[in-house]
């Protein structure tokens, strides 16, 4: 009988959480706890951290997690390295699902940078007025452009203000609609949009509103990933479980 372990914190784990209950599988769903109050989910879920790949590779073990499924996103490089880590240590099998990532739409004025230092980088200049679409955890790095005036958006309220000296934080949580992000553009009257291509559809819509409005947007792209065995739909996950022994799916 299956015991299987997702790494979620996507809109991609929580589906295949849901279809994991609604097919009676055992599993558990861990989150790394950035967010304060995650989405409720049909199936346990553990918050925290594992301590590395040892931690996770022992969790496995202690556990009898019979699959690995690594539906984290799709820059939770560090994550994602210590499951296929672990997996190899233990002899788990391991998924990743994930979501093909964006690419340009005609109209679309699109700036490549590869990682978050070259974003940084980038942004030397006169000043601006940035949207950074990139969640709390990166902010930071920005305050050494700190000539601009930022947009932030938070899912929960930080416990600290950011550390930009010239900023305007909304606290929301989405799905957000393109006329949702149009309007917030317009409001703050952005000229630049910076995020992570991260993919999928539920985070599309400021994508989709910067280029209505004409306003270019600077793509970091996303981390090598590690090079393990991919589905980028849950029938996709459920087929690869079912070519699996013993698993009662």
């Amino acid at each position: 009988m299956s015991h299987i372990l997702i790494l979620g914190g996507t809109t991609e784990a929580s589906a295949l959480a849901r279809a994991m209950a609604e097919r009676g599988v055992k599993a558990m769903l861990s989150y790394a706890g950035r967010t304060e109050a995650p989405r409720s989910q049909p199936i346990p879920v553990r918050i925290g951290g594992f301590g590395g790949a040892d931690g996770l590779a022992q969790y496995l073990q202690d556990h009898h997690v019979s699959h690995l499924i690594d539906a984290t996103h799709p820059f939770a490089a560090t994550m994602s390295r210590n499951a296929l880590a672990a997996a190899e240590a233990t002899g788990t099998p391991l998924l990743t699902l994930t979501r093909p990532g964006w690419t340009p739409q005609p109209g679309d004025r699109w700036q490549s940078v590869p990682d978050m230092a070259a974003a940084v980088a980038a942004l030397a200049g006169p000043p601006r007025r940035v949207m950074l679409a990139l969640g709390r955890m990166h902010v930071e790095a920005f305050a050494a452009q700190g000539q601009h005036h930022y947009l932030l958006r938070f899912v929960d309220r930080p416990r600290q203000p950011p550390a930009l000296p010239d900023h305007h934080l909304v606290v929301d949580r989405g799905p957000f609609t393109e006329q949702d992000d149009m309007r917030l553009l317009a409001q703050h009257r952005i000229d630049l949009v910076v995020c992570k291509n991260a993919g999928g559809h539920g985070a599309q819509a400021k994508l989709i509103a910067a280029r209505r409005l004409g306003i270019p947007v600077m793509m970091i792209e996303r981390p090598i990933a590690a090079p393990t065995e991919t589905a980028h739909s849950v029938d996709a996950v459920f087929d690869w479980l079912s070519h699996s022994a013993d698993l009662g799916v």
